[in-house]
């Protein structure tokens, strides 16, 4: 039997070879992958199109790219590393003296034996990645350059799936797909996406889920352009990234601070003692900046282990397949099932009996408490606390925080007392 890290790290594996851009046949093909495990709806957004205060660019498509001495021996090679090529270099084929190469060339000083992840989605140029090492060997006065690629009107892909609940209140799931072969940014987020958006469509669930596969900032851009009677369903969100390696998890705030997935999550990093590890809101980082930009507003957060840019090997390609943990993926895909299992069972109650305190015993909940001790998923008190705080406006959270009480037991206490008719749901 498969187990879930290894589904998890299959994705991962898989998908690592592409080579991702913001545009392409690397994403189309990413995206066709998503939509072999969930009924995914993938999009064309033409090149030109605009979409808020941005345009979709033009189409990027590479074929090969190489440094050789003029003796023919390769120096770089786009066919060894997709990270060699700086994302979005325009066409070149020709003989240049090492001192106009020198500009068109990207290493990491201090990260030697590194090759760093570099783009010019917008500004018309081109050039290499390489490990420092190689680059302090090029001492020859002229090299041989050859990037093969166009840059032509074509479109932006992005892939969508709606899980509809029973309500049409939804909880948006965003993960970037455009890098190229960096395992925890963002394929690990990818395949949680995936095994996620499986086990909620195998199970019922009160709210509606959207997920959103989508090439960093302009397809977000692009999905919030054209889905504007979409966010205003939106209740909560999650934007994934960097959720394979070893770190410890963590949760950066959306940009209200203090929305309820902001609570949720907070609630589940304090509850497994990572109080420290709950980040404020900055206007940088991944997709929740565009959906919290001032006119959508959207209590969207982030969830990551280790946030993007704290670890020595974001954006380089020490970011590889064993960077990322199977172990670390199950259990970032388990923190996420815990908040959505309070998005799923946060409710508003009403007791319908709150003229003093109800007659439990006669109605099974008293002898079922155990007076005070632990019986099945809550006690005494636990039943106490909902009774009395199921006043029309304080919802299970709310219960939870002043009581102590844990979500789990607040939540199993109020299902008994619903099912005695003793409260009933507020709209």
């Amino acid at each position: 039997m498969v187990t879930i890290e290894q589904k998890l790290y299959g994705h991962v594996e898989a998908l690592f070879p592409i080579c991702r851009s913001i545009t392409g046949d690397g994403l189309r093909k990413t995206l066709r992958y998503i939509g072999k495990f969930l009924n995914l709806d993938i999009h064309e957004v033409a090149s030109g199109t605009p979409v808020l205060d941005w345009a979709v660019p033009p189409e990027w498509t590479v074929r090969g790219a190489e440094i050789r001495t003029l003796a023919g021996e390769p120096i770089v090679s786009f066919a060894d590393s997709n990270l060699h090529l700086v994302q979005y270099s325009e066409p070149v084929d020709t003989v240049l003296p090492r001192a106009e190469l020198e500009p068109h060339l990207h290493s990491l000083p201090n990260q030697p034996d590194l090759v760093p992840y570099r783009t010019s989605y917008y500004n018309r140029t081109w050039g290499f990645c390489l490990a420092h090492t190689t680059r302090q060997r090029l001492v020859d006065a002229a090299y041989r350059v050859t990037v093969d690629t166009t840059i032509e009107p074509g479109s932006l892909s992005y892939g969508e799936v709606l899980l509809p609940g029973e309500t049409d209140d939804e909880v948006l799931i965003s993960a970037h797909s455009c890098h190229p072969s960096l395992a925890n940014d963002n394929l690990s987020a990818i395949a949680v996406a995936i095994e996620l958006a499986r086990h909620l469509a195998e199970h019922p669930h009160r709210i509606s889920y959207r997920f959103l596969f989508a090439p960093g900032t302009i397809g977000a851009i692009c999905w919030l352009h054209f889905n504007r009677d979409v966010v205003a369903r939106i209740r909560h969100g999650l934007v994934l990234t960097c959720l394979g390696d070893e770190g410890k998890p963590s949760y950066k705030r959306s940009c209200r601070g203090n929305a309820l997935i902001d609570r949720y999550a907070a609630y589940v990093l304090r509850d497994e003692g990572l109080a420290d590890r709950l980040l404020p809101f900055d206007p940088t980082g991944y997709d929740e900046r565009q959906y919290g930009s001032p006119g959508f507003n959207l209590p969207v957060g982030r969830l990551s282990r280790s946030p993007g840019g704290t670890f020595p090997e974001y954006h380089t390609s020490a970011d590889n397949l064993d960077f990322v943990k199977p172990h670390a993926l199950a259990d970032s895909l388990r923190l996420t099932l815990r908040i959505i299992h309070m998005i799923e069972h946060d409710r508003v109650w009403l007791n319908t009996s709150p003229y003093g305190e109800p007659q439990l015993g006669r109605r099974g909940l008293y002898n079922a408490a155990g007076q005070g001790r632990s019986a099945g998923d809550f006690d005494q008190l636990t039943l106490m606390w909902v009774l009395n705080r199921s006043n029309g406006s304080d919802s299970l959270l709310d219960i939870a925080e002043r009581s102590g009480k844990p979500f789990s037991s607040v939540v199993a206490a109020a299902q008994r007392l619903r099912d005695a008719g003793l409260l009933t749901a507020v709209p």
